[in-house]
C-alpha cells in the first residue's frame, strides 16, 4: 500500500519540477534549460524501450539539471526585470 501511494507522488512531483523549471521562460537565453529538458525526455524514452536502469539514471540527471538551469534562468530573468535590462 505504501509503495502504491509513494509511486503516486513521485511521478507528479517530477512533472511539476520540470514544468516549474521550464515555465520561467522570458527574455534570457534558455538553451541550457531546453537541453536539460531534452535529457529528461531521452531518459524517459530509454525507460520506454526497456532500459530502466540507464533511463532512470538519465531522467534523474535531467531533472536535476533542469531544476538547476531553470533556477539560474529564473534568477537572470528576475534580475533583468528589476534592472530594466
Amino acid at each position: 500500500m505504501m509503495r502504491r501511494l509513494r509511486g503516486g507522488f513521485v511521478t507528479p512531483t517530477i512533472v511539476l519540477a520540470t514544468v516549474l523549471a521550464c515555465g520561467a521562460a522570458g527574455a534570457a537565453d534558455k538553451t541550457k534549460v531546453d537541453q536539460a529538458t531534452k535529457q529528461v525526455e531521452q531518459g524517459a524514452k530509454q525507460i520506454g524501450q526497456g532500459n530502466v536502469g540507464t533511463g532512470t539514471k538519465e531522467t534523474a540527471k535531467g531533472i536535476g539539471n533542469t531544476v538547476v538551469e531553470g533556477a539560474k534562468f529564473s534568477g537572470q530573468t528576475i534580475k533583468e526585470f528589476f534592472t530594466g535590462k
